[in-house]
């Protein structure tokens, strides 16, 4: 389409790939992670590193009882130690396919510090779609990778220092991870983000758009999941979404377009396209349709896991097809 200047395709007539039936997901694990990462863990904002140091301890632990060959980058950023968390499953040579989302939540420090404890609920988010979602599809996907071991090698990575003020910097977790693909000069196909992969709404109105002219081209209903790439990864997001149209029946809409569209880059793949990798963000389109994003309303009971389960079986079926 083109509106207001700006091109966005959205390759409206991907057909499904011819798939087996993936295997299940666990709707109640998912809730399980979210929960425990939203609630018993809140908060986890990089100014609180108790609790960031636990969920990045929660998530190690089960990648490592998924069967994935674990592994832990670590990093100081002002001082502070941070880690993301690697997990390797299938062969160890060949070009290999990323996964990644991150696990801290976003928290106004500064606005914190009126409160005794340095924070409230006012200033930092439990973050359950933002991104415990994320994390919990990515600890999924590890379970079934264990279980059905993939025929190319697959990286899945929990980042941290995703969120602000570390957003947009060399610090994020995501932009170490990138740099030492390509300081071992390692060969990757495809990177894909998992950001707010949660939050969906059948009611008409529920879903907005950068461009107006959208809503008339994709759905003004947020019962979808996007996929989102730049121009020239138009190849990789028509086999990726071919892939996940023919493992589910949610509703799967795509868009290519310039990073300076408001929001198209707004997530940790923002750091492979700047190394030259292909990378795709899936996503419920954050706050163009969950209107608790980065609030106190952001909690594990909002979220819909039913179809957050049938996200993680599309990226299964990437992750196997790709």
């Amino acid at each position: 389409m083109i509106g207001l200047g700006i091109v966005v395709l959205t390759q409206p007539f991907v057909f499904k790939a011819q798939l087996d039936s993936p295997p299940l997901v666990d709707k109640e694990r998912l809730e399980h992670h979210v929960r425990y990462l939203s609630v018993d863990l809140y908060p986890r904002s990089y100014d609180q590193i108790s609790n960031i140091n636990q969920a990045a301890h929660y998530i190690q632990t089960e990648l490592s009882e998924s069967g994935g060959s674990v592994s832990v980058q670590e990093f100081k950023v002002d001082g502070i130690n941070y880690q993301n968390i690697i997990a390797k499953f299938g062969p160890s040579l060949g070009s290999k396919i990323v996964v990644g989302a991150h696990y801290d939540s976003h928290g106004d420090v500064t606005s914190g510090a009126a409160f005794p404890a340095g924070y409230s609920l006012e200033t930092h988010t439990p973050g359950a779609d933002d991104n415990a979602s994320g994390i919990a599809g990515l600890l999924e996907l590890a379970r079934l990778l264990g279980q059905n071991p993939p025929v190319r090698p697959v990286e899945l990575v929990a980042f941290t220092l995703e969120e602000p003020p570390y957003f947009r910097t060399p610090f994020m977790g995501s932009a170490w991870h990138a740099r030492s693909i390509l300081e071992t000069h390692q060969n990757v196909a495809l990177m894909i983000s998992l950001e707010m992969i949660g939050y969906f709404s059948d009611d008409k109105g529920s879903q907005s758009f950068p461009i107006p002219v959208m809503s008339y081209l994709y759905s003004d209903r947020g019962n979808f999941i996007s996929l989102v790439g730049k121009l020239s990864d138009f190849g990789a997001m028509r086999r990726v979404k071919a892939l996940m149209r023919g493992t589910t029946d949610l509703p799967i809409y795509s868009m290519n377009a310039p990073s300076f569209l408001m929001g198209i880059d707004f997530s940790d793949h923002l750091n492979y396209w700047a190394a030259g990798i292909p990378a795709i963000m899936v996503t419920d389109t954050a706050f163009y349709r969950n209107f608790n994003y980065h609030s106190a309303g952001d909690t594990y009971d909002r979220l819909d896991y039913k179809r957050m389960a049938k996200v993680v079986q599309g990226i299964y079926s990437v992750t196997k097809q790709y």
